[in-house]
C-alpha cells in the first residue's frame, strides 16, 4: 500500500533470548530507576526487572516456536483458510487482495500498547500481574493481537489481519494454555467507500449527549446499521466456509471495551453452543487518535486454537505444540473436508495431591491460584494435564489456610512412571515452598 512503510513494524525471525549479569551503567528497556544486576535480553534488547516482573524460562521458550505458520500445522491450516476466505472475497481494483496480512509482529508490546491504546480502564482485571505476563511495569507479553491495531492503523491501513501468540496467565486443563493464537481483522470505512455518492454521513452533526445500546452517539444510525450487516454477513460466510453452510448459529450481545455494539457468534457444535469468534464496531476514539475523524470501522478477533479444536476434533490443547509425526502427519494443506484427528495413543493418568498451609492468617486473600498455576508449568512443564482446587479450609483456632490442590500428569507420547511423577511433584512442592512461604502438609 503507497506511504506504508512495512519495515517500521518490529518482527520476529529468530529468537535470541537469555538471562544475564550486566553492567550498572547499561540502560535495560523501561528502567525508571537505579538497575539491578540481572536484565533479560530478547533480540538484543534489554528489559529490567522490577516488581512486575513475572515471565519466567518456560514461557519465553515459547517465542521462537510460530506454530502458527509452521507447515502442515493445524494452526496454520486454519489461519491459511481465514486468510484464503478474505482474500477470495475482498478484492481492490487491481484484483490484488484488499486485506494486508501480518503474521510476525513481535509479541513484546507495551502495557500502553496492550490496555491504554484500546481504552481498556485502569482498573480492568486484565492488567492484573495475576492475569497477563510482565518484563516490567512498561513491557509486557501480548495478551492479544487487537494490540496492534492502532499502530497500523496510524501507518494508513484501513483492511488487515493479524495473526500470532498471544500470553495469559490460566487455569490448567485441556482447554486452557498459557499461550495460545488469535487473529483479528480490521476494515475502516470512510463515507465514500460506505456511501458512494450518496449524500449520508457517518458522524452526528450534533453528537447526542448519552450513548445508545444500538450504537456510538457520534455515529448516524445509517453508517452503524450499514456495517453491522456487512460485518455479520462475512462473519457468517467465514463461519460457514469452515464448518459447512448448514451450521446452525446465533449472535449474542456482548461487551468489549474496545467496541460497541459487540457481538459474539456461537455456533452448535456437538450438541452445544460454542463461542467461535468476538466482534463490534470500533469504538470511534480509537479511529480519532490514529487520526481517522470522519470513518467507521468494525473489527473481529477469534482464538485459532478453538476453531482447530472444533474443526478437527482435537481433545487437548497440549497436542498444538507436539513435536510427534504422529499428530503432525495428520494434518496436510491438502487435508480432505471432515477431517477428524485420530489419537495416537492414550497413555495413563498419575495423580497426586499436594496440602499446605499459607503464611499467616491474612494469606489467603493475597494468595492466587493463578501463581501456583504458573509454577506447576514452569517444573511440569507439558505432562501436567490438570490441575485443580480440592479443599480449603480456615482452621477455626489458628486461623490458618489451608489448601490442597490435585495435579494431574499424562504424557502426550509415551507412559511415565510413577517414580519419575514423583520426583517432579516433588520439585514443585518445594518451589511452593521457596516462593511462597507455604508449609506442606
Amino acid at each position: 500500500m503507497p506511504g506504508v512503510n512495512f519495515a517500521q513494524f518490529p518482527r520476529f525471525s529468530r529468537v535470541s533470548q537469555r538471562i544475564f549479569t550486566r553492567s550498572l551503567s547499561t540502560k535495560a528497556v523501561g528502567e525508571t530507576k537505579a538497575p539491578s544486576r540481572t536484565a533479560i535480553e530478547i533480540n538484543h534488547r534489554l528489559y529490567h526487572p522490577d516488581e512486575w516482573t513475572n515471565v519466567n524460562p518456560r514461557i519465553l521458550s515459547f517465542l521462537e516456536r510460530r506454530i502458527h505458520v509452521q507447515p502442515h500445522h493445524p494452526l496454520s491450516i486454519v489461519r491459511q483458510k481465514i486468510v484464503q476466505f478474505f482474500g477470495e472475497k475482498y478484492r481492490n481494483s487491481k484484483g490484488n487482495p484488499l486485506f494486508s496480512v501480518y503474521d510476525s509482529l513481535s509479541p513484546i508490546v507495551s502495557v500502553e500498547q496492550n490496555f491504554d491504546s484500546l481504552l481498556i480502564p485502569p482498573d480492568h482485571p486484565s492488567r492484573d500481574k495475576s492475569q497477563s505476563y510482565y518484563f516490567n511495569r512498561d513491557y509486557m507479553l501480548r495478551a492479544h493481537t487487537t494490540v496492534h491495531q492502532a499502530e497500523l492503523i496510524t501507518s494508513g491501513l484501513n483492511n488487515f489481519l493479524i495473526v500470532g501468540d498471544v500470553y495469559r496467565r490460566d487455569e490448567i486443563n485441556s482447554t486452557h494454555y498459557p499461550v495460545f493464537h488469535q487473529l483479528d481483522a480490521v476494515r475502516i470505512h470512510t463515507r465514500k467507500t460506505l456511501f458512494g455518492e450518496a449524500d449520508l454521513q457517518i458522524m452526528e452533526t450534533k453528537p447526542r449527549t448519552h450513548e445508545e445500546p444500538t450504537h456510538q452517539s457520534c455515529h448516524t444510525l445509517e453508517a452503524v446499521k450499514l456495517v453491522e450487516v456487512e460485518l455479520k454477513d462475512t462473519l457468517l460466510g467465514l463461519v460457514k466456509s469452515l464448518f459447512g453452510d448448514k451450521v446452525k448459529y446465533r449472535w449474542v450481545e456482548t461487551y468489549f471495551p474496545f467496541t460497541h455494539p459487540s457481538w459474539e457468534l456461537e455456533i452448535h457444535h456437538r450438541d452445544d453452543w460454542l463461542e467461535v469468534l468476538g466482534c463490534g464496531i470500533m469504538r470511534h476514539a480509537i479511529l480519532d487518535r490514529c487520526g481517522h475523524k470522519d470513518a467507521i470501522g468494525i473489527a473481529f478477533g477469534l482464538g485459532l486454537e478453538r476453531i482447530a479444536m472444533a474443526l478437527y476434533q482435537i481433545p487437548d490443547i497440549r497436542l498444538f505444540w507436539s513435536r510427534d509425526s504422529g499428530f503432525l502427519s495428520q494434518f496436510h494443506d491438502n487435508a480432505p473436508p471432515g477431517l477428524i484427528y485420530k489419537s495416537v495413543s492414550v497413555y495413563p493418568q498419575c495423580t497426586n495431591d499436594v496440602s499446605f498451609w499459607l503464611p499467616g492468617t491474612s494469606a489467603a486473600e493475597s494468595f492466587d491460584p493463578n501463581d501456583l498455576y504458573d509454577e506447576v508449568r514452569s517444573v511440569g512443564g507439558d505432562i501436567v494435564e490438570q490441575v485443580h482446587l480440592q479443599d480449603k479450609f480456615t482452621h477455626p483456632k489458628s486461623g490458618r489456610t489451608s489448601m490442597c490442590f490435585r495435579i494431574i500428569y499424562r504424557h502426550m507420547e509415551r507412559t511415565l512412571t510413577q517414580a519419575e511423577v514423583n520426583e517432579v511433584h516433588a520439585k514443585i512442592a518445594q518451589n511452593l515452598v521457596e516462593k511462597f512461604n507455604v508449609e506442606i502438609r
